[in-house]
Formats: C-alpha cells, sequence, structure tokens
C-alpha cells in the first residue's frame, strides 16, 4: 500500500555533487500521520553547499493523505571510504557544477548595458537584448538575497523520481529581494570560466553591430544625394580658395609683396608755428622778398630785394642792378612765382644801396623795418634771399658783430665806386644771390640789408667770395638803408655826410692821418669846410669819434658816413705829440 512517499527510483547518490565527501542521510521508512508530508527541493542548478534547506511554508488546505515511501535503492557497491573514483566521490566524467556568483540588483529605472552573448560565427560579436528586471519569488530551498537562475536539464544518467501520486500543488510565497548597496557594474563580476564565449575585454576591432547597408524597404537614392552635395561643396570650397588666393596674389603685386614693410608716421598738424620761431618769421616775411633778375649788354646776375610800400619801391644793392646800366632789363619774381618788370628809381655806389619801382602790380606787402642801434651782439636773426638763383631760402643765425668797417668795389681804380660800410656781422649763411636781401630780427622786422660776405678764397667785397659762406656775413644797418632809401626815392640821389679833408691812405700808423695835398694839389684841408671850421690842420691824426676807436682812413669814413649831414661829433686827434679834442659839424656832398 501506497503511504505517500514516492515509489519511484530514487537519484543515485554518486550523481549529485556533494560536499565533504559525506553520504547523505536516507530518510525514514515511516512518517507520521499528523505530520505534513515534505519534500526536500533542490535546484538542479544550485551549487552544493552546506546551507540549510529552507522548510516551505505550511500549506493553507488539508493535505491529501499521504503516499506511502517508496522503495530504498541500495547502492551497486558498497560505499568507499576513501571516495576512490568511480565508487566514490564525482569523477573527470562528470560535469562541473555552473558557477554563481550574485550580482546586485540596480536600482529601478537605472539602463543596464546587455550581456554579451557571444558571437554570430562571423567574428562580430552580438549582444543579447537586456532583460527587464521582474521580481520573482525565489524558489523553495533558495537563500534569499542570491541570485535565481534557471534549473539545469537532467544529467543524463540521473534517474527521475517516479510519484505514484501526486501531492496537490503549493503554493509558493514570493520572498522578498533584498538590495544589496548600489555598486559600479563591472565585467569581472559576470565572468564565467565555463559559460559561452564571453565579450573580450579589450576591443581591438570595430564596433560591434550589423555590417552597414541599406535598410529592408529603404530607399537607396539619398547615398547619391550625399555624394552629389560632397561633389558640390567641394567644388565651392575649390572656388572659394581660387578667389583667395587670386585676391592675395593681386595685393602681393600692386603693394610690393606681403612683407611690405610699413613704418608709424605722425599724421598731418595744423601748420602754426609761434611767431617768433624760425618758421613762423619766415611764414611772415617772405611774401614780402622778390627775386631780381638783372641783364645788360655786357653782362647779368641774380639778387634779391623787399617790398618798402605798396608803390612797388624795392630796396636792393646797387651792384645788383649794375649791370643793367642805362638800357638793361630787370625783372622781379615775387615769393607766389608772379612776375613784374622793374625800372631803377636811384642809386648810391657810396652806399651800396638802390631802390627799383614794380608797376602794374596790387596786393603788395611792404617789410615792416626795425632799428638797427636796438641790436646787440647775440640776437638771433634769419636771412632770406635767392643764392644761386634759388628762390625764397632761409638761413638763421645771430649778430656776430656791429660796426663792422667794410669796404668793397674799387672795380675802377679811382675809388669813385668804392662803398663804406659800417655793417652788421651775421654767421646766418649768406652766399652769391643772397645781396639785396632782408635780414630780419625775431619779430620778422628788417634789421639790416645783405651786402657783402668774405669768403676763403679771396678777401673781402660784395659777392667777392665765391666759394660760398664760411660763416662771415655783412649787411647795411637798416637805419643807414632807410635815409639813403628815402633820399634815393625822393630825389633820385642820395647826400654823403663829410668833414672836409683829404686822408692820407698810404698811412699805416694807428689812426687817420689829414694829407699833406688835396687831390687837386691844393690843401688837404677844404677852405671853410666843417673840419677848417673845427681847428683841424694838415697831418693831425685822427684817433677817435664819439669815443670809438679810429685806426685806419677806412674806418674814418665808415664812421662818418654812419651818420647824416649836420650830425655834431666829437673827435680825439694828436698833433705834434699832443692829444687834442674838438666838435664839428657834418657837411653834405652829392653821391654817385
Amino acid at each position: 500500500m501506497d503511504d505517500g512517499k514516492p515509489s519511484g527510483p530514487k537519484a543515485k547518490w554518486w550523481s549529485r555533487p556533494s560536499t565533504g565527501h559525506t553520504v547523505p542521510a536516507e530518510p525514514e521508512d515511516s512518517t507520521s500521520a499528523e505530520d505534513t508530508a515534505v519534500h526536500e527541493v533542490t535546484s538542479a542548478a544550485e551549487p552544493a553547499s552546506d546551507t540549510a534547506v529552507q522548510p516551505a511554508p505550511p500549506p493553507a488546505e488539508p493535505v491529501a493523505e499521504p503516499l506511502p515511501p517508496a522503495p530504498r535503492v541500495q547502492p551497486l557497491h558498497a560505499p568507499d571510504e576513501y571516495s576512490t573514483p568511480p565508487y566514490g566521490g564525482p569523477g573527470p566524467w562528470a560535469p562541473a557544477p555552473p558557477v554563481q556568483r550574485p550580482v546586485p540588483t540596480p536600482a529601478h529605472g537605472t539602463p543596464v548595458p546587455p550581456p554579451y552573448a557571444g558571437t554570430n560565427g562571423q567574428g562580430t560579436a552580438v549582444h543579447a537584448p537586456a532583460p527587464v528586471p521582474v521580481p520573482t519569488p525565489a524558489p523553495v530551498g533558495q537563500v534569499p538575497g542570491e541570485a535565481y537562475a534557471a534549473p539545469l536539464p537532467p544529467l543524463p544518467h540521473a534517474v527521475p523520481q517516479q510519484h505514484h501520486h501526486s501531492a496537490p500543488p503549493q503554493p509558493q510565497q514570493p520572498h522578498p529581494v533584498q538590495h544589496e548597496p548600489r555598486q559600479q557594474s563591472s565585467q569581472w563580476l559576470r565572468y564565467d570560466p565555463w559559460g559561452a564565449p564571453q565579450q573580450p575585454l579589450s576591443h581591438p576591432g570595430p564596433p560591434a553591430g550589423p555590417p552597414a547597408g541599406p535598410l529592408l524597404g529603404s530607399d537607396p537614392r539619398p547615398r547619391r544625394r550625399r555624394r552629389g552635395s560632397v561633389l558640390i561643396g567641394a567644388a565651392l570650397l575649390a572656388l572659394v580658395a581660387g578667389g583667395i588666393g587670386g585676391g592675395i596674389g593681386a595685393y602681393a603685386e600692386r603693394n610690393g609683396g606681403l612683407t611690405t614693410v610699413e613704418l608709424p608716421q605722425a599724421g598731418r598738424d595744423g601748420g602754426g608755428r609761434a611767431p617768433d620761431s624760425v618758421a613762423g618769421i619766415a611764414s611772415s616775411a617772405l611774401p614780402s622778398v622778390v627775386t631780381l633778375h638783372v641783364s645788360g649788354s655786357a653782362e647779368s646776375g641774380t639778387g634779391t630785394g623787399f617790398v618798402l610800400d605798396n608803390k612797388g619801391h624795392i630796396l636792393t644793392n646797387n651792384h645788383v642792378v649794375a649791370p643793367a646800366g642805362s638800357t638793361g632789363d630787370i625783372t622781379v619774381t615775387f615769393s607766389g612765382g608772379e612776375t613784374a618788370p622793374a625800372e631803377i628809381v636811384g642809386k648810391d655806389s657810396g652806399y651800396d644801396l638802390a631802390v627799383v619801382k614794380v608797376t602794374g602790380v596790387s596786393g603788395l606787402k611792404p617789410l615792416p623795418l626795425g632799428n638797427s642801434d636796438n641790436v646787440q651782439v647775440g640776437d638771433p636773426v634769419v636771412a632770406i634771399g635767392a643764392p644761386f638763383d634759388l628762390s625764397n631760402t632761409v638761413t638763421a643765425g645771430i649778430i656776430s658783430a656791429k660796426q663792422r668797417p667794410i669796404t668793397a668795389g674799387g672795380e675802377k681804380g679811382d675809388g669813385t665806386d668804392v662803398s663804406y660800410v659800417d655793417a652788421l656781422q651775421t654767421d646766418a649763411p649768406i652766399n652769391p644771390g643772397n645781396s639785396g636781401g632782408p635780414l630780419v630780427d625775431s619779430e620778422a622786422r628788417v634789421i639790416g640789408i645783405n651786402s657783402a660776405i668774405r669768403g676763403a678764397d679771396s678777401g673781402s667785397g660784395l659777392d667777392g667770395g665765391q666759394s660760398g659762406s664760411i660763416g662771415l656775413g655783412f649787411a647795411i644797418p637798416i637805419n643807414q638803408g632807410k635815409r639813403v632809401a628815402e633820399e634815393l626815392i625822393n630825389t633820385g640821389k642820395a647826400t654823403h655826410p663829410v668833414i672836409g679833408v683829404t686822408l692820407d691812405m698810404k698811412f699805416t700808423g694807428d689812426g687817420a692821418k689829414v694829407g699833406g695835398k688835396g687831390a687837386d694839389g691844393g690843401s688837404a684841408v677844404t677852405a671853410d669846410g666843417p673840419a677848417d671850421k673845427a681847428g683841424i690842420e694838415q697831418g693831425d691824426i685822427i684817433t677817435e669819434v664819439e669815443g670809438g676807436r679810429v685806426h685806419s682812413g677806412e674806418e674814418l669814413i665808415v664812421k662818418i658816413r654812419a651818420h647824416r649831414p649836420g650830425d655834431r661829433l666829437d673827435l680825439r686827434l694828436t698833433r705834434g705829440g699832443k692829444d687834442l679834442s674838438m666838435t664839428l659839424t657834418l657837411g653834405s656832398a652829392s653821391g654817385t
């Protein structure tokens, strides 16, 4: 009679893995009727362990009559206490149990990478679809928190148990899944050396995935469209690159290359200068300075002059207009380039001054006149002229000295063309062509008329040194020039102050000696002249005029001509080794 126990053959003891080489205990031959039949269930996929089996919960309903126990199957051999194969523990032919490693269950909503399922036979890795986490009740006998695995198929040599009567199905209560602390997913936790081929730890090949190609039902024409777009883009890029290259080439050709050096430079200013600067003086005086071109039957020359008034009178040197004679031509060129003919108004060789006049010209700007008596040595001056026919030339310097006795001319040999100048000396560069030009002060006022230079290859003379300026230039004081210019404009001639004596020009001692006889063979002292009235006698040596030392006859003439006729002069002289003092009033003589 069946007492509720399974009657089928029981699995052989050597077909199941065991731990510690112990023989499993056999079930009791009989059970109590009041006890509930409990079958020990072990998952075929569960590894052998010493963990105690959890009993199933009591059934909710009465259990049917228990089945009689199955007859005990006796082993074919006696147990081998040394567990020697094949009668002992499992031998090498027994399949190794699968390795089960618990994997923590990720939190809800955490993305999990799909497990690697091996290759598709062509070397391409194939990933299995990611399993959807579904809470599954643990089977009876499984430790809570341990990963659940599907049961393995029965071993080939295992004999399944047969039951005459099936017990009613017992409802299984789901066990809560115990979540361990969240850990980082690692490939090592899923590694099974006895499982299917796994994904390699490195990825030397191309990324896993199906081979590229058009999908089923897709249109292959987009690939042609993409190829056409690439060709159009390449053509546009080539056109743009060609345009840029052409522009760069044109720029390099026009500007001398891409490495042209451009230096920084200041911008244009307003052009304003201080009135007392050289630039300010020049800008103020230049419109009143002119260039004279003189041509005659025998010679021609170039000189400079400046405007005296708005009537067209221009002051210059006598030696500038002398080549024209009585039939020559004189042309005046203004600073702006306008030209006009001119004619001589008056001239004087003793002072080396002349006045010319232009007609038919309007808008003339007269140059203001200064006072040469106020000039001090070291005062800045500016000379303006046309050296070597270079119009509007400006040079600057200072007053180097005053009352320099200069004589010039004398080409005729009779002394009628000799000029005596009580000059202002300047280091402002003066060259041939500057003659007759103005020497102006810091307020652009005329203080002298440039007349002579001393060159390195010649003596003194008006434009006598043709080698050029060496820093020794001489100008007629404007006070003397003003008086002479007024006389030339008003009368056409200039008067000379005289003392009425004839000097011994061959005397080599210190001072000016009165001669023994006159030019006509008479007395050296003009009867009833200024000297005769003052008591001067033949042979007297004049040593001072107005407190100034006199060293020669030329110096005495220069100092006397620096005054006007009618001026009273204080003289000191020596007669027979005695020093005498006297006063005389200057007379007048017509110039030539």
